[in-house]
């Protein structure tokens, strides 16, 4: 599974929740949610991407939000934080009045679990808030891609449509710029302001809903620092007096201390995107960001030598034998998480909101439970050189046969759900209704039975502010979750096609498919690095020095984003 995959354990959701620990485990164990083109062949479709002046025509302005002021602003790409409840008296408007016509919207997006009844208090509601009726055809998120691919074959579309970017694969971005909306004339340069939430989201966010030439998608904010974490149990470590590891030589050798199979004990589950960010190997969760251009030469990150010393790294801790037996057997996701709680391994990788997220599930029964996420190191043990992840990676479109009238209530709902927090709008539509879905306890809004099951999804993909993290049960947690961003974020830097959507010609798209289960068989010892610098020759070969070029033309006639 790639860092930018669904977890089948957790729903993606660009909500950072209230969750206090009175519902944590009912929420975790239920998975509540814890970011001028080459022409092409195929009718509707654009291959390539849009930077430089033509993105700039097409771009919403930027006015950034002043409703509520963070606890901890952003800095260095990181999210802002936020460490304590608002009372209710307290909220914010940021709506006056409902902006929809009272039109209906039929809307798809993936769901994880089991999608509540669509005439519920919540989804009630939130229509009687916003002004739009929404019918929400809520999909099974396993097999989404399969949905989306079917739906968007047939002529039968839905008047709303969410697309995770992992699923931007195969057609469906051509589908996607044949068959949805240029936004452009409603929200392009100052129009946006119409929608002041929407105008408060991140350029380089806005960036990423350029399809084709247009502005088509209402983009999932993200910050930008990786959201792979190398998290640890601090509890533990403390219990043991282990130091953090500050190096990679440091890690092995703290490795081999820690592991006694005889205490069912092993130092960690797969670390292998740790290694990947510890030995500065370009971002692996989106296909333009894998091109670089160093030294006047477009390199690909499966060419590099950090990328071979990565794998090698990794494949010592394998044959060291400190790798949980799971992992060894492939046995990934949310069993890692699961091996980390039980103390059966002392560090794991995982997106960061694991931190709250096992945090909050674990005091519960646990009151000792501590973890923390250790600062990635160089391969010399010196500062480490990260590279950005993309700014958004979950897109909603408004199909073009939709009316004049239809698509502005679809931004008049996208501007209700992009209300900060801090705000009436956002606790509406993170929590639901007061009394129903949720309940003020010790001065925390804590979801109900009902809530947990219906303030679900949905509403989390039309529209989003710009990037957060607020838990204000866990302050110390939110504020380190933060801090830890703020100094990656210092170490981050931005590669030739950071915040631009690029659509690959079909005959390549499928170019590197095989490199992630390589990758994996190298590690764990099945096959050799030697078979790595094998199948780069033969990617070059089939097609990847092609697909080079094919790049460099991109970039030398539209120019990068940064």
């Amino acid at each position: 599974m790639t860092p930018n995959a669904a977890p089948t354990s957790s729903r993606p959701s660009r909500r950072s929740f209230l969750a206090s620990t009175a519902v944590a485990t009912a929420a975790v164990a239920g998975g509540m949610p814890l970011l001028a083109a080459c022409g092409g062949g195929q009718e509707g479709r654009k291959e390539g991407t849009t930077s430089g002046k033509d993105a700039e025509k097409l771009l919403p302005a930027f006015v950034a939000s002043n409703v509520v002021t963070p606890d901890i602003p952003a800095k260095n790409g990181s999210a802002a934080g936020f460490t304590k409840a608002i009372p209710t008296a307290q909220l914010k408007t940021s709506v006056p009045k409902p902006l929809g016509s009272g039109g209906r919207l039929t809307i798809m997006s993936p769901f994880w679990g089991t999608p509540p009844k669509g005439d519920n208090p919540y989804y009630t509601a939130m229509n009687k808030a916003v002004g739009v009726q929404v019918t929400w055809q809520n999909q099974d998120g396993v097999t989404y891609d399969q949905k989306l691919g079917a739906i968007l074959a047939s002529s039968d579309i839905p008047d709303v449509v969410v697309v995770p970017g992992w699923n931007l694969m195969g057609r469906i971005p051509s589908a996607i710029n044949a068959k949805f909306a240029d936004l452009g004339p409603y929200l392009s340069g100052d129009k946006v302001k119409d929608y002041p939430n929407l105008a408060a989201v991140p350029t380089e966010a806005w960036q990423r809903g350029i399809f084709g030439g247009q502005l088509r998608a209402i983009p999932m904010p993200a910050s930008y620092v990786t959201d792979i974490a190398p998290l640890y149990r601090k509890d533990l470590f403390a219990k043991e007096g282990y130091s953090v590891p500050g190096s990679p030589d440091e890690f092995l050798a703290w490795a081999k201390e820690a592991t006694s199979a005889r205490s069912k004990r092993w130092a960690c589950d797969d670390m292998k995107w740790t290694a990947f960010n510890i030995f500065g190997v370009l971002s692996g969760s989106d296909k333009a960001l894998w091109w670089n251009l160093q030294d006047g030469k477009l390199i690909n990150r499966v060419e590099t030598e950090q990328y071979l010393e990565a794998l090698e790294w990794t494949r010592k801790l394998y044959a060291a034998k400190v790798v949980h037996p799971d992992a060894v057997q492939g046995k990934a996701g949310g069993d890692a998480g699961n091996r980390f709680t039980a103390g059966e391994v002392l560090v794991y990788n995982q997106n960061i909101s694991d931190w709250w997220g096992k945090t909050a599930e674990q005091r519960t029964q646990n009151p000792d439970f501590e973890m923390a996420a250790f600062d990635i190191f160089g391969p010399d043990g010196g500062d480490p050189t990260l590279w950005a992840v993309q700014p958004a990676n979950i897109f909603t479109f408004v199909s073009k046969k939709a009316s004049k009238q239809q698509i502005k209530d679809f931004l008049a709902l996208c501007d209700f759900c992009a209300a900060p927090y801090g705000t009436k709008e956002f606790m509406l539509t993170a929590y639901g209704v007061e009394g129903t879905d949720y309940e003020i306890k010790d001065g925390l809004p804590v979801k109900t039975q009902q809530g947990v099951n219906e303030v679900n999804g949905a509403y989390d993909y039309t529209g989003n502010p710009a990037p957060y993290i607020a838990y204000p049960d866990f302050p110390d947690v939110t504020r380190a979750m933060v801090e830890w961003q703020q100094r990656m974020g210092a170490f981050t830097k931005k590669s030739s096609f950071f915040g631009l959507t690029v659509t690959e010609p079909n005959r390549w798209s499928n170019l590197a498919d095989d490199f992630e289960q390589l990758e994996d068989d190298v590690v764990r010892g099945r096959k050799k690095i030697s078979d790595v610098q094998q199948a780069v020759s033969d990617w070059k070969s089939k097609g990847g020095d092609a697909l080079r070029d094919w790049y460099r033309k991109l970039l030398d006639d539209n120019g990068s984003a940064n």
